[in-house]
């Protein structure tokens, strides 16, 4: 064994050493800066959904990181803009310091939608979740979160009925400072890397052109799913009434990029 391998495997071993004692002092850290954070949630007492006048409150965050819209980590954001755009209120982001974050309060049909751009890093970005959720007195099942998705191929999308952050650090950070893990999301899928590209170069890389044009027919496909989702009486009534609109959606949702979109209830 020549000397240039030993010194490879050598060094190999000494950074491995170091990364699990780093990750886990990145995640100590990142957990206090939660809880330090987060001010009193509403009352888990309160009864039903924050009523507006004749209409529910519900709020719709898209995760990400500011500064970095055109990321694949940042695709909650963009989708946020999208459904902006959509509601035909574009031009309507005000900074709230409050909530570390821009809001924009709209309504869509007889739903107040409360949407939130967090100001804050990807894995911290629960803190202005869980303070947003306190200003607007809503509680965490109505809370739909918005993120790219590792495990699912771009050009597909599901809405997943609450369950584990599955890895990813935004969606762990808001289960955190909720200390509930109810949320709905919108996975937008984004695929893994290729080759040697490692993880943390892939979600922060921007789209292709070609990947922007299937993310495009994505994000416009998603759009009626969403609204209809948040829209729906029964979404977010109970675990088990989640689980059937979330499956009836399955039957009639279809990819005009690839045909093969699919929303569905993971646990």
């Amino acid at each position: 064994m020549s000397i240039t391998t030993v010194q490879r495997q050598v060094w190999a071993l000494l950074t491995q050493s170091f990364k699990q004692p780093m990750a886990f002092i990145r995640w100590m850290i990142t957990k206090l800066i939660n809880r330090v954070s987060v001010r009193t949630l509403p009352s888990r007492e309160m009864a039903g959904e924050a009523i507006v006048g004749n209409k529910r409150r519900k709020m719709v965050v898209g995760l990400g990181n500011p500064g970095m819209n055109g990321s694949r980590h940042s695709v909650g954001m963009a989708v946020l803009t999208r459904i902006a755009e959509h509601l035909g209120t574009p031009d309507s982001w005000r900074s709230d310091r409050q909530v570390s974050g821009e809001v924009i309060v709209t309504e869509h049909q007889d739903v107040q939608l409360v949407l939130l751009r967090p100001k804050l890093l990807m894995n911290v970005n629960g803190v202005s979740v869980a303070k947003a959720a306190s200003k607007f007195l809503i509680q965490p099942e109505h809370i739909l979160l918005i993120h790219d998705e590792l495990d699912k191929p771009l050009g597909k999308f599901g809405i997943k009925q609450g369950g584990s952050a599955r890895g990813h650090n935004g969606v762990r950070s808001c289960v955190d400072c909720l200390h509930t893990d109810v949320m709905p999301r919108l996975r937008i899928g984004i695929g893994r890397p290729s080759g040697q590209t490692s993880v943390d170069r892939h979600v922060l890389g921007r789209f292709s052109q070609e990947e922007q044009k299937v993310l495009d027919s994505v994000v416009k496909q998603s759009l009626d799913v969403l609204l209809m989702y948040l829209t729906d009486s029964q979404s977010q009534s109970s675990p088990a009434e989640g689980s059937r609109a979330s499956r009836k959606r399955k039957e009639r949702t279809h990819s005009p990029a690839q045909d093969d979109t699919t929303v569905q209830n993971q646990k």
